[in-house]
């Protein structure tokens, strides 16, 4: 910023980027101050429809999720979704993420049925592209088996569960944090439906 000021190029991809590790540090408040500065630079400077200024708005849509401004990160997601989809196409993995944002937002909303849509979508497209055992697909799966438990859709989602659950631990191995997550949403309803 000192050198370059803050509306060059370099200055705000380290502001970008010094917002996703505070992000990643939990420090949301202050993350999301930097993102939409970001934000409105790139708008300003590089126009609506620029890559970077896309990307902008889908870290600060996750940032707002996190803060439990919800609708906020849902009008960005769905302004994210389409531009990905009309410039990138349906099957890009940028696409792919921003509906995979998209619908963990709605389920947080209790939209579960749209979040189930853009989940089902999802999960087609990157066993096709990706494969069964893809990390991203396999999340995808886990995913959707929360919203099909939260639609009360048990057996579905006991048996997306238990995939993913053989998947995680042939992959990952029976100790990694994302098998013994599945384990315990499993765990939980089991509880939950006696």
């Amino acid at each position: 910023r000192r050198v370059l000021g803050e509306d060059h190029p370099d200055s705000m991809m380290a502001s970008a980027n010094l917002a996703v590790t505070l992000q990643s540090l939990d420090e949301y408040p202050a993350a999301r101050q930097l993102q939409e500065d970001v934000l409105a630079r790139s708008r300003r400077i590089l126009g609506e429809d620029h890559p970077d200024t896309v990307t902008s708005a889908a870290n600060l849509a996750v940032t707002l999720r996190s803060l439990g401004d919800y609708q906020a990160a849902r009008q960005l997601q769905e302004d994210v979704l389409a531009w990905r989809r009309r410039v990138l196409g349906e099957d890009h993995p940028d696409s792919m993420m921003a509906s995979a944002n998209l619908a963990v937002t709605l389920q947080s909303l209790g939209d579960y049925q749209a979040a189930r849509q853009l989940q089902e979508d999802v999960l087609a497209r990157r066993r096709m592209i990706l494969g069964e055992d893809h990390p991203d697909t396999v999340t995808s799966a886990a995913n959707l088996a929360v919203t099909l438990r939260s639609l009360g859709e048990y057996p579905a989602a006991r048996q997306l569960q238990e995939d993913v659950l053989a998947r995680r631990r042939r992959i990952l191995g029976e100790d990694h944090p994302l098998t013994t997550a599945v384990r315990g949403a499993m765990g939980q309803q089991d509880s939950g439906s006696e």
